[in-house]
């Protein structure tokens, strides 16, 4: 490449269904300007990678074993700040946008689009901007006045609706145990939920767990 040529856009895709990856990768690899280095299957992996190929985005799943994306966003942000990462997902609920839009991603944008809207999607968080896909920007703006959860609080849901112990998450987040039940404590206040099977279900019916 010359010095006048424009600079390619490096990509780093995490998400743990390989055919997935090989589809994204593959299609985006077909538009000028824009370059695979690496792909992830877990939020572990992604750090990792991250770390080695300094990718200018991170194209992010969310439901991903072993450490899931908005733990690897909130994570990798921890470590760069100015990480981009745009959130590739196939939920399009409104809990689910604001959450990933909380924990520091740049964008958001569906599975099931068309391959030009992702690559606008990339295009405009690489140039320092803000990308929702269509019919998805109202979700910033919550009219039922709950009191939100925080960022940490949404991953602390996460992963207890995922089945793991207070301990596990714990040892997953690196906080002592009290944190967690503090935590547990605050989202069953907010979201007037008494019972971890109420937020298993509550994470369910909202698009904050797969099914």
């Amino acid at each position: 490449m010359t010095s006048d040529e424009p600079r390619l856009i490096r990509v780093l895709i995490a998400d743990d269904h390989p055919l997935v990856v090989q589809g994204v990768a593959g299609v985006l690899e077909t538009y000028d300007g824009i370059v695979v280095v690496g792909t992830a299957s877990n939020g572990k992996e992604v750090l990792v990678a991250y770390e080695r190929l300094m990718p200018d985005i991170v194209l992010m799943d969310l439901n991903m074993p072993e450490m899931n994306g908005l733990a690897a966003t909130e994570l990798l942000l921890e470590r760069d700040p100015g990480a981009r990462v745009l959130i590739l997902s196939m939920h399009d609920t409104p809990e689910y946008i604001a959450t990933a839009m909380r924990h520091g991603a740049r964008g958001y944008v569906l599975k099931d689009v068309d391959t030009d809207d992702i690559v606008t999607a990339i295009n405009t968080v690489y140039a320092g901007g803000t990308y929702l896909c269509t019919g998805t920007a109202q979700v910033m703006d919550p009219e039922d006045g709950r009191e939100p959860l925080t960022s940490r609080e949404q991953t602390v849901l996460l992963a207890l609706a995922s089945g793991k112990s207070n301990r596990e998450v714990a040892e997953a987040l690196e906080i002592s145990i009290r944190t967690v039940e503090t935590h547990r404590k605050n989202i069953k206040r907010k979201l007037g939920i008494s019972s971890t099977a109420g937020l298993t279900r509550y994470a369910l019916e909202n698009g904050v767990l797969q099914a």
